[in-house]
């Protein structure tokens, strides 16, 4: 009888329980079904057949699917379907551009083979114990940068359905009916991107939006309201595990704070200064993020109230002077409408002698 050799390419074909997801790709449903498919497809980076993992995040949202296996995930720290980084919610260009990491992965078929293969036996040795970690979180001043261009919620809109292109040509005959969006794509290279340059981190068209943008150094910081009346600053990204001590021990440094507002509903707080000058000090130190209790938060300027007309087409009312105050606590609330006394209560006239019944 003849012995039948396992082919040592199979044995490195990937079995999983359960994907490498992000938040985000993963979905706010909590009684989510998936279906699992042992080595359904091939890896589109490393074309190595493994398990596809295929739910749906939410109503209204489109299936979706792993796209790479969990060995090229792990080798880059991504998800394993919108291949943005696990830790920051990032692509992967602005990741490794911040921290200076190199891209070591091969491009050719039989060299990603082979790499793929030495990073199995790495990732099982790290799990008994035997090596480190995979990914390497390097400690430098990029990951300031990347905590302020990060998300602090999951995107959900991300997950939604894919434009009709029946729309878009105008020939849908769905209506109502149809389960992809009736809207006309946005212009521009976002358009085209592509999943390897994605992995890769090279010639990323959302990762080079990203580095050109203020908050990551690309642009000017937002200048100061004109209005010199402005002396408070909005802070969004607020959690309950922030509270108004933490916000003053952090701004009071600036100058005298007149005041804060935590709205913990709109994840959102105001900081109001008594002058325009700690506001004006405070936002340039802070104006491109602040990380409080581990939770990064974005500092914009605040709005200015509405006055005269608009002010009082909104029913806005001045506010009261000390003087109107004691006056009103003086003599009491004022008259009803169609009153003739003075007095709002006949208990309040000093010439009033009671009931006459």
């Amino acid at each position: 009888m003849s012995q039948i050799k396992a082919d040592p390419n199979k044995v490195s074909w990937e079995e999983s329980e359960f994907p490498i997801l992000c938040e985000t790709c993963l979905g706010d449903n909590p009684y989510l079904r998936m279906t699992k498919q042992s080595q359904a497809k091939e890896c589109k980076v490393c074309t190595r057949p493994f398990t596809v993992f295929r739910w749906c995040p939410g109503v209204g949202m489109r299936f979706k699917k792993t796209e790479v296996c969990q060995t090229c995930s792990k080798v880059k720290n991504v998800c394993q379907t919108c291949l943005l980084d696990l830790e920051f919610g990032l692509p992967v260009q602005v990741r490794d551009t911040a921290l200076g990491l190199a891209d070591e992965a091969p491009r050719s078929d039989v060299n990603k083979e082979y790499f793929a293969q030495n990073m199995d036996a790495h990732f099982q040795n790290t799990e008994n114990g035997l090596g480190s970690g995979g990914f390497g979180k390097a400690e430098s001043a990029g990951r300031e940068m990347l905590k302020k261009l990060q998300r602090t919620e999951p995107y959900y809109k991300r997950n939604r359905q894919h434009i009709c292109s029946f729309f878009v040509k105008g020939n849908c005959t769905r209506g109502a009916e149809c389960p992809y969006r009736h809207e006309m794509p946005a212009g521009g290279e976002l358009n085209h991107q592509n999943l390897k340059d994605r992995y890769y981190g090279t010639n990323d068209p959302v990762a080079r939006k990203m580095m050109s943008g203020p908050r990551a150094g690309g642009g000017k910081q937002m200048s100061p309201p004109e209005d010199q009346t402005i002396t408070s600053l909005f802070i969004t990204g607020i959690t309950e595990d922030i509270k108004e001590q933490d916000l003053r021990g952090f701004f009071y440094a600036f100058g005298e704070i007149k005041s804060i507002v935590v709205v913990l509903k709109s994840k959102c707080a105001f900081v109001n200064f008594t002058t325009r000058m700690a506001a004006e000090l405070a936002f340039e130190k802070a104006g491109s993020g602040v990380n409080l209790q581990g939770v990064a938060l974005r500092v914009s300027w605040g709005k200015s109230r509405p006055v005269g007309a608009r002010a009082e087409q909104k029913g806005v009312e001045a506010a009261p002077t000390p003087a109107a105050v004691m006056h009103a606590l003086e003599t009491g609330p004022p008259p009803p409408p169609g009153s003739k006394s003075k007095f709002a209560y006949p208990s309040q006239d000093p010439t009033y002698q009671g009931s006459t019944r």
